[in-house]
């Protein structure tokens, strides 16, 4: 079993150009006063993130700056992770757009065609069998790609000290005042050396690191909240059957986990990317697509043109199969 590391690429700007096909291949910020996140167009010309706006418009003056918009964030994420778990038993979350998964090398494009198919996002997805060779190999594989590394203790050696996941701006300069550059040069240490030179602690944490032997497992996360699905609509595509096939989604998930909800949560998304939920909360726990799918569709209340719609199942409880609703 390897562990994968996924990261959509961009998150917060990548989520603006997904709702808004215009900021689609320019150079497009998320800022107030600072910028929160930056697009691969906008980082072409030195933008990033806690830059001052005014600096990145100095460096990009066609630079398009959007409002930051929390709920759209967190709405993204959660279908984000739902993919995630969906694919695979085991998955750590790290921050709201990454995450360590374990499964085989193949999931990985799997993985990515799914997240792109239903939550409209680029991600990487880096294979290894370590967590911090999984971690650099999607790094490396940016922007939206995929890199399987085989022998990782090689693939970390090649790399620059200060490129090492886990190894700072402090670690890395007692490293250069010590004339070692890579992390190959730094894995020919003995663990006496490093620990004279980094301190007992740190000493044997980068010599496990440096020598791809740092074996901690990925970690299941606490249960989740909720399952939810959606996805953006296209041209053509027909609103109810894009709810159906969302319900199905989150019915192969609660079954895939053995839960049932009761609160079934419809999220649209407008042509003016004005947002809202409605919500029902029913007499017993279901893990029904046709329950889901018939209950979303009746908070359907609106003629507004949409632009992205799903369903969510929230109240989660152990299912019991003698008391759900089935038809």
């Amino acid at each position: 079993m390897s562990i994968l590391h996924a990261d959509a690429d961009c998150f917060f700007a990548s989520v603006e150009q997904r709702d808004d096909p215009r900021l689609r291949g320019r150079p497009t910020m998320v800022a107030t006063w600072v910028v929160m996140a930056a697009s691969y167009e906008a980082r072409a010309f030195g933008i990033h993130s806690a830059m001052h706006a005014s600096e990145a418009r100095r460096l990009c003056p066609e630079v398009v700056a959007v409002e930051p918009r929390s709920a759209a964030y967190a709405e993204a994420s959660e279908a984000l992770f739902g993919v995630f778990e969906a694919a695979s038993p085991v998955v750590e979350r790290h921050g709201i757009e990454e995450a360590f998964l374990e499964g085989p090398p193949s999931l990985a494009a799997r993985l990515r065609e799914a997240v792109r198919r239903e939550v409209g996002l680029p991600v990487t997805v880096g294979v290894a069998g370590t967590k911090i060779a999984a971690k650099m190999a999607s790094r490396a594989a940016k922007p939206d790609g995929l890199k399987i590394v085989e022998d990782g203790s090689a693939f970390l050696h090649a790399h620059r000290v200060e490129e090492l996941w886990g190894v700072g701006r402090a670690t890395a300069a007692k490293f250069h005042a010590r004339g070692i550059e890579t992390v190959g040069e730094a894995a020919a240490l003995s663990l006496p050396a490093l620990i004279a030179l980094l301190g007992a602690g740190n000493g044997r944490r980068v010599h496990a690191l440096v020598n791809n032997r740092d074996r901690v497992p990925v970690q299941r996360a606490r249960p989740r909240q909720a399952f939810g699905s959606t996805r953006s609509l296209g041209r053509g595509d027909h609103p109810p059957a894009v709810l159906d096939q969302a319900a199905v989604r989150v019915a192969e998930r609660l079954r895939a986990t053995g839960v049932a909800g009761r609160t079934i949560t419809l999220h649209l998304r407008f042509s003016d990317r004005t947002t809202a939920t409605r919500s029902r909360t029913l007499p017993a726990a279901v893990d029904d697509a046709t329950v889901i799918g018939a209950t979303a569709a009746s908070l359907v209340d609106t003629d507004r043109p949409l632009t992205r719609i799903g369903v969510s199942v929230s109240s989660l409880e152990v299912a019991d199969r003698l008391r759900l609703w089935t038809t």
